[in-house]
C-alpha cells in the first residue's frame, strides 16, 4: 500500500520512525515533510498535500492512506478534512483507529505524537493500516450523503 504522511514539528520524531517501520513492513512511504524541525511550522500545508496525495491515487486506483502527525493530532485532521474526498479520523487507540475505517471508510488518520508513546501510536496506525472498510450498506449510504454534501453543498435528507 501507498502511505502518504505528514507531520508538524511535534510528531517530526513518530513520523521519521513510522517512515522507516512502515517501509520496512512493505509499505511505499511518501513523505510531505516537513524535512527537520521547526517549531515555527506551518503544519497545514504538510497535512493538505499528504491529502490531496491520497485523493489523486485513490483517483487513480492506487491503495493508498494517508497518516497526519502533531501535538494532538486535532488540526492536522482538521486541515487534511478540508480537502475534497478525504475523511480525516482522530484515532487514540486500536478501537478508533479500526472502526474509523470499518465503519468510515476514512483515508487519513491523525494520531498526536505527544498523546501516545512510539510504540502506542505505531500500533494505531498498524491497526488503522489492516482494516479494511466494512462495505455495509448503511455505512455506505451514510458516507454517500456526507459526499454528497461535500459536492452540492446541500444537506441530503
Amino acid at each position: 500500500m501507498r502511505v502518504h504522511i505528514a507531520t508538524d514539528h511535534a510528531g517530526l520524531d513518530l513520523s521519521h520512525h513510522l517512515i522507516e517501520h512502515l517501509t520496512g513492513q512493505g509499505h511505499e512511504v511518501i513523505d510531505h515533510g516537513p524535512t527537520a524541525y521547526d517549531a515555527e511550522d506551518d503544519y497545514p500545508s504538510f497535512c493538505i498535500n499528504a491529502a490531496l496525495a491520497v485523493v489523486a491515487d485513490q483517483s487513480a486506483g492506487v491503495e493508498a492512506l494517508g497518516i497526519v502527525l502533531g501535538g494532538s493530532g486535532n488540526g492536522e485532521q482538521i486541515a487534511a478534512n478540508k480537502v475534497k474526498g478525504i475523511r480525516a479520523a482522530l484515532a487514540w487507540n486500536l478501537d478508533t483507529a479500526k472502526l474509523a475505517r470499518e465503519h468510515n471508510d476514512a483515508n487519513v488518520v491523525a494520531v498526536g505524537g505527544r498523546m501516545h508513546n512510539v510504540e502506542e501510536a505505531t500500533a494505531i496506525i498498524e491497526a488503522f493500516l489492516a482494516e479494511p472498510f466494512s462495505n455495509a450498506e448503511r455505512h455506505a449510504r451514510r458516507i454517500g450523503k456526507i459526499a454528497s454534501y461535500e459536492t452540492t453543498g446541500e444537506v441530503p435528507a
